[in-house]
């Protein structure tokens, strides 16, 4: 791999380690070694072991549970690389957090997503590899290069073995309509939408389908899942309008207070998410027999070396 920013060198942060494990094994070379350890007081100290100076640095670090932590990991380690004189420095961040604040919905709200984004680029951050951002946008709030990567093929070729191409693509609510639409191209499936509307402040929401999901496996997708209460709504809803199955599928697993419990006692069928966050919160495999897990190890490595070679990146989403 020849590059004009020097010879690449991988590092990984503590958020995801076993990622970064398959992402080294998938560009065949060793992760550099590197030491981040916390002061008595919690504070984070890194020390790289090797030199990275005119070197292509690329570190694997997704700002998920704990994110402030992983966040201030991530930016003292960019500091570090920037202050040993990297030729570039490449944040690999496949799952980008505090991103649901991509906008102001009411007075005096902050814009968390654009704050990371102007705080990864002060600490060195020459550009940002990612996946499946919660809102498109957030790329135009870097200055620097952004690789906004997308799982929706590795969701697709799972989804085509699981079901052919007879399926119906769901979208939980209207604002994932585009994301479902994607999804629905590449398995030449139709689409369906969930659309919710509370009458009145003090009712319940009422969950209509727009779409024919009579007699069909349906797969409802979205770009992460959280409490899951969202998806365990639709997936109830789809039942109620003559669904045969429903699968869900989403590209980052936050899974925060008990999700993948509620999941498992809805009426879904699988739950396909990737391992750009690894499972927290007490969650294991053996503890849930629903949850399917793929690697987007292969497509990020072939965009670091796509990247490190000055070569298209583009061309992995045709």
């Amino acid at each position: 791999m020849s590059s004009p920013h020097g010879d690449l060198l991988l590092l990984s942060g503590t958020a995801n380690p076993e990622l970064s494990e398959r992402i080294a094994r998938e560009i065949n070379m060793p992760l550099a070694e590197m030491q981040v350890t916390r002061f008595a007081d919690g504070e984070f100290d890194v020390k790289i072991a090797e030199s990275v100076r005119g070197k292509d640095v690329f570190v694997v670090q997704p700002t998920c549970h704990p994110v402030s932590d992983n966040l201030v990991q991530l930016f003292i380690i960019l500091d570090a690389l920037r202050r040993a004189s990297a030729s570039r420095v490449n944040a690999v961040v496949p799952y980008y957090g505090y991103a649901r604040k991509e906008k102001k919905t009411q007075a005096r709200d902050p814009i968390s997503a654009k704050l990371m984004a102007n705080i990864m680029e002060l600490a060195g951050a020459s550009r940002v590899i990612t996946v499946d951002l919660h809102a498109e946008a957030i790329q135009g709030f870097f200055d620097i290069p952004v690789d906004a990567l997308t799982a929706s093929k590795i969701l697709a070729r799972h989804t085509r073995e699981r079901h052919g191409t007879d399926v119906v693509v769901v979208s939980p609510d209207t604002g994932g309509t585009a994301r479902a639409r994607g999804l629905a191209r590449l398995l030449d499936a139709p689409i369906a939408i969930i659309d919710k509307r509370r009458p009145r402040d003090d009712d319940v929401e009422i969950l209509n389908v727009i779409g024919d999901v009579e007699g069909k496996p349906c797969v409802v997708i979205d770009d992460l899942i959280s409490t899951g209460s969202t998806l365990i709504g639709a997936a109830k809803a789809l039942r109620a309008n003559g669904a045969v199955s429903v699968d869900v599928v989403a590209t980052h697993g936050v899974l925060s207070n008990g999700a993948l419990q509620r999941l498992h006692a809805a009426p879904i069928d699988e739950i396909c998410i990737t391992d750009t966050i690894p499972l927290h919160d007490g969650h294991s495999f053996d503890d849930a027999p629903k949850l399917r897990v793929l690697s987007v190890a292969p497509l990020i490595a072939e965009a670091i070396v796509r990247v490190h070679e000055g070569r298209s990146v583009s061309e992995l989403f045709r």
